[in-house]
């Protein structure tokens, strides 16, 4: 059954026009009043039967039908803040994170980054990246949207992170001392903080570790800006 996201109160048995992204879903479906779909909001784990009623030239009704409570999504919640890769990579990895379940994605901007974003660019990308989010999770079954956030410097984002939380903060290094990710004892949310092309400088590396992370590595191979964030995903949900 067709899943949409609809960031709206869904309520059982009330009539609700679809917002437009969902609505040219629909319609580029080709659905037909009476088509069954399933809906989410993107902020719990609950999902609702839906149906279409009308279909306009540019709107879709549906009614809300029963609710289901349905967990999907990952027992440890990471944060992933990333030295946006260059080209389409960023656009790829906010899909493959999303399917994997991260929590949020921070975009960052780091001594070595390729992708240089501010201003108005910067909003539009944030915003596309969001809808690639919104998109992987009507189709790998997520019930919570990750958010991705605006594009910061690597020097601002640590600036705004609180002086002690429960999350455990792992950065990933090739720096002597650095410990398996996957040796580590994880704690129920993480933030994992991974760089670039090139990997961040090693002042970088000590202003994040002044702000508390944990050096770790992911063996022996240089991957790729995109793989390595996507491998400490796979590997800290994969963690007992």
């Amino acid at each position: 059954m067709p899943r949409f996201y609809c960031p709206t109160p869904l309520v059982t048995n009330a009539l609700l026009e679809l917002p437009a992204g969902a609505a040219r879903h629909v319609q580029v479906l080709r659905l037909q009043p009476g088509d069954a779909i399933t809906l989410f909001n993107g902020e719990s784990t609950e999902e609702f039967d839906a149906t279409v009623t009308r279909m306009g030239r540019s709107d879709v009704q549906v009614q809300v039908g029963t609710h289901r409570a349905t967990e999907r999504e990952p027992t440890r919640r990471v944060h992933l803040a990333v030295g946006m890769p260059a080209n389409d990579r960023m656009d790829w990895l906010v899909e493959k994170a999303t399917e994997l379940g991260v929590a949020s994605i921070q975009p960052l901007m780091t001594e070595r980054s390729v992708l240089r974003l501010s201003g108005e660019r910067a909003e539009k990308k944030v915003a596309h990246w969001q809808s690639v989010a919104i998109s992987a999770c009507e189709q790998c079954g997520g019930n919570r949207v990750p958010t991705v956030h605006p594009v910061l410097t690597l020097a601002q984002w640590l600036k705004t992170l609180p002086t002690t939380d429960d999350s455990q903060r792992l950065l990933l290094s090739l720096r002597e001392g650095s410990v398996a990710l996957h040796a580590k004892t994880p704690t129920q949310e993480a933030m994992f903080l991974s760089g670039p092309e090139g990997g961040l400088g090693p002042a970088e590396e000590d202003l994040a570790l002044a702000q508390g992370f944990a050096p770790v590595s992911l063996g022996p191979r240089i991957l790729r800006a995109e793989t390595a964030a996507l491998a400490a995903l796979t590997t800290l949900a994969l963690l007992p």
